[in-house]
């Protein structure tokens, strides 16, 4: 099974091609967005230029970082984002909004920017992971969608690079769709790859975005047949010898010896599903030495998590078949981020700094930049993130070499940067995780609970 995926393609930045017909994705949002930008137009604030942040106040306890994923997600549903017929017309069938906001719908389109840390990237809290700029009515739409991805997508990766890091170089691979919602599930499948994994069972997520998918036989296939003998056969003679077969319906020793027998000792894999894996691994591993079949990798599956992951690190395993424990962020299915305004059009036409100022959920008004600040063996030491007059965060750029700009551009002007969604959008993010996550310093992997890897350092530009 191999990890790789496709290479990305070339740049290019305009509106997401009509590969297929694709479902408006601007009823995916909550009804105060509506009813938030109608009292706007009537009172004329609708058009005031602002920022909005999404970012988190905090990590799930025990987790030293975070993955961003569902970006490249986020973009292809931002490009979907238009109100049809369909959506119009039920928003008028049941009265969510009036006549004059109706019509600013029908002519929707996000014309504004969004930057933001590269999907793949690792985040800490008070991370300015997305800044959506625009008027009022254009960004405010947009909260809900963005935060849906984004909270259960980074979630699942989040997980998932624990997972490939207790893994170290055994691969993972996701299993986990009887586990979520049918759509969740492909979202799961993206993110998991993200951040490592070598596969997924989902052909949905293969199809849509060049995922590696993996799948042989369940146990219901060996029970159709008469006795597992026939079972093995029948798969060995559709899939051939470098098949993966199941060896845990009945007695694992008797199984391993049947796979042997069906396939010979070139059989690919043998898969245990249940049990104490650790022992069995052991046992399982001589005994297919012993029948010749020293070539023939072990699978093991059934409730694995990073935990589990990691209890197997000396077990003679060859790949970890993980599901609800991934699709479900390992205990931790949100990020908790949330989408903040940051800054508005004052009356003098500049941007104002604004800020939420409620107990334990305050937010820090203006713009924000950020940065990662490097040691001199290349490892991070910090999270900068900037802050100061908005004309000067806005064009601001790191100068110095030990500091690496986290901000990249996403929309310019309405038009989503194509590289970042698609097969060649996973392959960046892929890249981009295995990088981020190298750079953390040494215990940033670590399963134990602890602070996050890296503490957050705020700079203002005029105090510099």
């Amino acid at each position: 099974m191999s990890a790789e995926l496709p290479s990305p393609s070339a740049t290019s930045v305009s509106l997401l091609p009509a590969e297929r017909e694709r479902a408006s994705t601007a009823l995916l949002t909550d009804r105060y967005e509506l009813t938030m930008l109608q009292a706007a137009l009537a009172d004329g604030t609708a058009h005031r230029h602002c920022v909005f942040e999404v970012f988190t106040r905090r990590l799930p306890l025990g987790r030293r970082y975070g993955v961003v994923a569902g970006t490249g997600r986020l973009l292809e549903a931002i490009a979907d984002f238009r109100f049809t017929e369909a959506e119009l017309r039920y928003l008028s069938r049941h009265g969510v909004v009036d006549r004059p906001t109706l019509r600013f719908l029908a002519d929707y389109r996000f014309s504004g920017n969004v930057v933001g840390y590269a999907e793949g990237e690792c985040f800490f809290p008070g991370s300015p992971v997305l800044v959506v700029e625009g008027t009022f009515a254009e960004a405010v739409l947009l909260e809900t969608l963005a935060l849906s991805v984004l909270n259960y997508d980074s979630a699942v990766a989040s997980a998932a690079s624990r997972m490939t890091s207790a893994a170290v170089d055994r691969p993972c691979l996701e299993m986990g769709g009887r586990r979520a919602h049918e759509q969740a599930a492909v979202a799961a499948a993206r993110a998991a790859v993200v951040a490592g994994f070598a596969g997924t069972s989902n052909l949905e997520a293969g199809r849509r975005y060049g995922v590696p998918t993996i799948g042989t036989a369940a146990h219901s296939y060996t029970l159709l047949h008469d006795d597992e003998p026939s079972a093995f056969a029948a798969q060995v003679a559709a899939q051939g010898a470098g098949t993966t077969l199941l060896v845990d319906t009945y007695d694992v020793a008797r199984g391993v010896e049947h796979a042997v027998a069906a396939a010979g000792t070139g059989l690919g894999a043998v898969r245990l599903d249940s049990g104490d894996l650790p022992t069995l691994a052991h046992e399982v591993r001589a005994q297919l030495d012993a029948l010749g079949a020293t070539g023939t990798r072990i699978v093991v599956s059934s409730d694995l998590d990073e935990h589990a992951i990691a209890g197997l690190a000396v077990a003679p395993v060859d790949s970890y078949g993980v599901g609800t424990s991934v699709v479900t962020g390992s205990g931790a299915p949100t990020c908790g981020m949330v989408y903040k305004l940051v800054a508005r059009e004052g009356r003098d036409g500049s941007l104002e700094p604004v800020a939420k100022a409620s107990a334990s959920k305050t937010s820090s008004g203006g713009r924000k930049a950020a940065a990662r600040r490097l040691g001199d063996d290349g490892r991070a030491v910090e999270e900068v993130v900037v802050s100061g007059p908005d004309h000067s965060v806005a064009t601001w750029a790191p100068q110095t070499a030990d500091l690496r700009a986290l901000h990249v551009p996403l929309v310019v002007e309405g038009a989503v940067d194509t590289r970042w969604t698609g097969a060649p959008g996973v392959n960046l993010a892929v890249e981009r995780h295995e990088a981020s996550r190298a750079e953390l310093p040494r215990g940033a992997r670590r399963l134990s609970a602890g602070d996050p890897a890296l503490d957050t350092v705020h700079v203002r530009l005029d105090d510099a």
